[in-house]
């Protein structure tokens, strides 16, 4: 008996994989995850999932064949889970192709880069199959930074920082109207000398970036508060309240502009958000946490550094080996080319880099400590995977114990984030006032 096409009208120009799995597995979840950055489709069964793929470039869409199940109304649920707004599908179908065999199709707004790849039981999860689509060209986040940055100039809310390498693109680009080139070489003007001076001292007239890193994001939701808060829901409440008061201060002249890794709920690997940072020549990476402990009384704010031999106690050790798990959870592709450059990236750090984290780390410390009660009084230290960017001060602050029902309530009130958003600006400044920033240089 002849086979029937996967699928009819289009040529068939990609041949994705087949996993060789056991059968008979049932759909328990779907979730979808529309981003800028790229979108992710996630389906969650009791075992482990077979597929086959197969990408057809007009109208752009992807085939799977799912073997070894039935069509279920979980399953069904992806139809209705597509956004308007979605930068990258358009539209999903689904059905029951043979027996045995469920069939997705997914709609495309535009030709895209799919990744199929399935992840093992972790967390509170069971089997996954993933399907991410990627942009055809990778999002440049300079250029992303620099668009922001043009249209508040342009709109009259921002000054320019023409002394600045990364301004006189922007007033480049202003002048000519054109996109930001896309070359090799767009995002590595040539350094511009330090030339001004903070209270008397040698002073920069340049952009100042700060990466902020709301943590988790996706399919990784960090902790959960015993009301249900999410970390990754109030982490990146906070980067936006603290984004917003970046952007609209100076430095001496220097005017701020805020970078965050992630800006909506997806996951982005350990790795990518060192690399994101490190894109846009990013003068300080302050990654935003609030974690549990195993017992609810657990309470107070920390703020780590990096280290690179043992980490300064038991209890900082716990925080990083769990925070560095994070990929597992979000689900990291360790297939695809940019998660092997990324992990390249993960030992480097300088030692120049770790002290001037301290510095970052302890007025950040103390500012906190001026709102809230704080769970140490020192600075902690560990092997944290994300603050390893070699030539980036790097601090990871956990603004509170989300599993302890009085910082949860804190956490979640407008009130208490402004106050967080408030004190991680002063240090900021504070930071900066005692070191300027110096005139980039670095090689990307």
């Amino acid at each position: 008996m002849r086979r029937r096409p996967l699928l009819q009208g289009g040529s068939l120009v990609l041949l994705l994989g087949t996993a060789q799995i056991a059968r008979g597995a049932t759909i328990v979840a779907v979730r979808l995850w529309p981003a800028p950055d790229y979108t992710r489709v996630t389906i969650e069964s009791d075992g482990q999932l077979a597929s086959r793929q197969v990408l057809v470039p007009n109208p752009p869409r992807l085939a799977v064949d799912i073997d070894g199940i039935e069509l279920n109304p979980a399953l069904r649920e992806l139809v209705a889970k597509v956004q308007a707004d979605d930068p990258y599908i358009a539209g999903i179908r689904v059905g029951q192709n043979t027996p045995g065999t469920v069939r997705l199709v997914i709609d495309l707004k535009q030709p895209a880069l799919p990744q199929v790849f399935t992840l093992p039981p972790v967390a509170a999860y069971q089997h996954r199959l993933v399907l991410d689509f990627h942009p055809m060209q990778a999002i440049d986040p300079l250029e992303a930074l620099i668009a922001e940055r043009l249209r508040d100039v342009q709109a009259g809310t921002a000054p320019p920082a023409p002394a600045d390498p990364l301004g006189e693109l922007i007033a480049r680009q202003q002048g000519t109207g054109a996109a930001p080139s896309r070359g090799p070489d767009a995002a590595r003007p040539p350094p511009a000398p330090a030339t001004a001076a903070i209270a008397g001292e040698p002073r920069t007239d340049r952009l100042i970036i700060i990466a902020l890193d709301p943590g988790h994001g996706g399919e990784d939701p960090g902790a959960v508060g015993p009301g249900g808060t999410r970390e990754k829901d109030i982490v990146l409440q906070v980067a936006h309240r603290l984004r917003a008061r970046i952007n609209a201060t100076t430095i001496n002249g220097n005017p701020m502009r805020a970078f965050l890794t992630r800006d909506a709920d997806f996951f982005v690997p350990l790795g990518v958000r060192v690399q994101k940072a490190r894109r846009v020549q990013a003068d300080l990476f302050v990654s935003i946490h609030a974690d549990a402990f195993i017992t609810p009384t657990a309470r107070g704010a920390s703020v780590f550094a990096l280290s690179h031999g043992a980490a300064s106690s038991a209890a900082a050790k716990w925080m990083a080996d769990k925070e560095n798990k994070a990929d597992s959870v979000g689900g990291l592709n360790v297939r695809a080319p940019d998660a092997h450059v990324a992990r390249a990236l993960l030992d480097m750090s300088t030692a120049a880099q770790i002290r001037d984290s301290l510095k970052l780390a302890g007025v950040l410390l103390g500012e906190i400590g001026n709102v809230g009660r704080l769970h140490k009084r020192n600075v902690e230290q560990a092997g944290f995977a994300v603050l390893k960017a070699p030539d980036i001060p790097s601090v990871l602050v956990e603004t509170a114990f989300i599993s302890n029902p009085e910082e949860e309530a804190k956490l979640r009130s407008d009130a208490y984030q402004d106050e967080l958003a408030d004190a991680l600006m002063r240090g900021i400044s504070r930071y900066f006032a005692a070191n300027p920033p110096l005139a980039r240089n670095r090689p990307l």
